[in-house]
C-alpha cells in the first residue's frame, strides 16, 4: 500500500474548562455547593468573603454613631478624670527600677471567671455520639453483679444482641461457641439460659428477646399487677399471638371467651408495649436540609426566591486585583494573573447556577400552583421535558438541577423531583398526576371503616367513579410506596 496525506475538514463541540466547572456546580447539593466555595476560598487568594466586610462595616457605622451620640449627650456632664494609686489611667513613670516588676507598680487585669459546668457552651459535649443501645446493655451490664463464669455469658448474649433488642443467635450456638471441653466443669445450657432470664430485665424493656412473643411478654410482665387486664393480656400472648397477628378477631373471641369490649380493651394494653425495644436508643444522627429556594405569597402570587443563606457571599479581592495591573511579567503577576481568571469563572459560574435554579423552580411553581393552593390531589403531571423546553434548556440540565435541590414552602419542604410525576388517563380526556392519586389512595384509606377495610379491587372503583382510570395492580404499588398495609392487616376491632 501506498502512503498518502489527506486533509479532513469536521466539527466537534467540546467543553471549555468553564463550561465544565458551571456543570459540576449545578449538580451540587448545597452543603456540598458550601464545601467547594470554603475551598476555593482557602486555594485561590483572589477570592474572599464580602459578607465579613459588611458585617464590620455596619457594626463600625453603628459604633461610631453611638460613641457620637454620647459623646454629645454627656460631654457638658463628664466629671474631670482622676487617677488612683492602682489606677490603670494614673500616669506612667519615665524610669523603673531595674528589679521591679510590672505587677508591683500597676495592678493586673483580673483572671477571667471559670466557666461553670453546666455552660452550654460546650460545643464537643453537645454534639458528641449519642449512646448506643449495646453500650447502654454493657454500662447496666458492668453495674450488675455477677461471678465471672457469667459475665462471660452475659457479654456473649449482649454480643448478639441487634439494634432493635432481638438476639440474633439461637442459645444453642451461644452455648457451644463458650463451651471447652477441655475444662473439668463444663458449661451447661441451663447456665446461659438463666443468664438470659435475668439480662432479659434490663433497660430497655423487652430486650435479650428471641421473639416477639418473648418480647412483649417481658414487657407484661414488669408491669405491676394491679394493671387492669393484665392477665387477660398475658394469655393472649402466650397462646393466641398467631391469631392476633392475623387479625381473626372472631376466632379470637371465641377461643379466648372474651367479650368484645373486654378483648379491645386488651388489644389497647398491647397495642402500648414496644415491639422494637431498641429502637428507643437510635443513634441515628438527624439530617437537616436546608432549601435552596423559597416559595412564599405575596399579594395574591406566588413568588420564588433564592435562600440567601445557601451560598456565602463572594467577590475578587480589590487589594489583590489592583497589583496586577502592573506591566511585568514575573512569575508572581503571572500567578496572581491565572488566579484572577479563575476567581471570574468560579464567580460566573456560581451566578449562572443560581440563575438557572431559580428560572427552574419559578416554571415549577407556575405550573403546579394547584399544589400550592389546594394540596397534593391538586397535583399536575410534569416530566422534565415540559420544564426543559418552557425554560430552552436540555433535559439532562434540568435533572442536574433539581437533584439534591430542595424548595420551602407553604405547605413544607420538598425536593424538587417531587413535583414531577407521571400521568394516568381520565375518561374525560385528561390526565391526573400519579402525586395525586396516591393522595386520593391515601384519603380513601384514612376514611375507611376500621372493621371492614377498603380492599385494592374497591379502592380502584372508587378512584374510577371519579373518571380516574387505574388498575388494581397500579392500586397496590402506590399503597405499598407508601407503606399502607393491606386490608387484612388494617383491619381494627372498634
Amino acid at each position: 500500500m501506498k502512503a498518502s496525506l489527506q486533509l479532513k475538514l469536521g466539527q466537534q463541540l467540546t467543553m471549555t474548562p468553564q463550561l465544565q466547572q458551571a456543570i459540576r456546580l449545578l449538580q451540587l447539593s448545597t452543603l456540598d455547593l458550601q464545601q467547594e466555595i470554603q475551598q476555593a476560598l482557602e486555594s485561590n487568594p483572589m477570592l474572599e468573603n464580602g459578607e465579613d466586610d459588611e458585617a464590620d462595616a455596619a457594626s463600625e457605622d453603628t459604633d461610631r454613631n453611638d460613641d457620637s451620640s454620647d459623646n454629645e449627650s454627656d460631654w457638658d456632664d463628664a466629671p474631670e478624670p482622676t487617677a488612683s494609686a492602682g489606677d490603670s489611667s494614673s500616669e506612667i513613670p519615665d524610669d523603673l527600677p531595674v528589679d521591679t516588676a510590672w505587677d508591683d507598680i500597676y495592678q493586673s487585669a483580673p483572671a477571667p471567671a471559670p466557666r461553670a459546668e453546666d455552660d452550654d457552651t460546650d460545643f464537643e459535649s453537645r454534639n458528641s455520639v449519642s449512646e448506643t443501645l449495646q453500650d447502654h446493655l454493657h454500662w447496666q451490664l458492668n453495674l450488675t453483679p455477677m461471678s465471672e463464669r457469667d459475665r462471660a455469658i452475659a457479654h456473649a448474649l449482649t454480643d448478639a444482641v441487634d439494634s432493635h433488642g432481638y438476639l440474633t443467635m439461637p442459645l444453642e450456638e451461644i452455648h457451644s461457641g463458650l463451651t471447652n471441653e477441655e475444662d473439668e466443669d463444663p458449661l451447661e445450657l441451663d447456665e446461659v439460659e438463666a443468664v438470659l432470664r435475668r439480662l432479659q430485665h434490663f433497660d430497655p424493656a423487652g430486650v435479650y428477646a428471641r421473639d416477639l412473643q418473648e418480647c412483649l411478654m417481658i414487657q407484661l410482665n414488669q408491669l405491676p399487677p394491679e394493671t387492669p387486664w393484665l392477665g387477660q393480656a398475658q394469655r393472649v400472648v402466650s397462646h393466641y399471638i398467631s391469631l392476633l397477628g392475623n387479625r381473626d378477631y372472631t376466632q379470637l373471641l371465641r377461643r379466648s371467651r372474651l367479650k368484645e369490649d373486654q378483648l379491645r380493651s386488651v388489644l389497647e394494653l398491647i397495642q402500648t408495649l414496644n415491639p422494637r425495644p431498641g429502637d428507643v436508643l437510635d443513634s441515628g444522627e438527624p439530617d437537616y436540609v436546608v432549601p435552596d429556594v423559597v416559595v412564599k405569597r405575596d399579594k395574591g402570587r406566588w413568588r420564588v426566591e433564592l435562600n440567601p443563606e445557601i451560598a456565602p457571599r463572594i467577590r475578587v479581592n480589590a487589594t489583590y486585583a489592583a497589583m496586577i495591573r502592573r506591566a511585568d511579567s514575573s512569575s508572581d503577576n503571572t500567578y496572581l494573573r491565572d488566579q484572577l481568571q479563575e476567581a471570574k469563572w468560579f464567580i460566573k459560574s456560581l451566578q449562572s447556577r443560581n440563575e438557572t435554579l431559580l428560572k427552574v423552580a419559578t416554571r415549577i411553581v407556575e405550573h403546579q400552583q394547584g399544589f400550592l393552593d389546594h394540596g397534593e390531589e391538586a397535583m399536575k403531571p410534569l416530566i422534565l421535558s415540559d420544564i426543559a423546553q418552557a425554560v430552552e434548556m436540555h433535559e439532562s440540565t434540568i435533572s442536574r438541577v433539581t437533584t439534591q435541590k430542595y424548595m420551602h414552602t407553604p405547605r413544607g419542604i420538598f425536593e424538587l423531583k417531587y413535583f414531577f410525576s407521571s400521568h394516568v388517563s381520565t375518561d374525560e380526556g385528561g390526565e391526573c398526576s400519579s402525586t395525586a392519586i396516591r393522595a386520593m389512595i391515601k384519603k380513601l384509606v384514612a376514611g375507611e371503616t376500621p372493621k371492614k377495610p377498603l380492599s385494592d379491587s374497591k379502592i380502584a372503583a372508587l378512584l374510577g367513579d371519579q373518571g380516574i382510570k387505574v388498575a388494581r395492580r397500579t392500586v397496590a404499588k402506590y399503597r405499598e410506596a407508601m407503606h399502607i398495609p393491606p386490608s387484612n392487616e388494617r383491619k381494627r376491632l372498634v
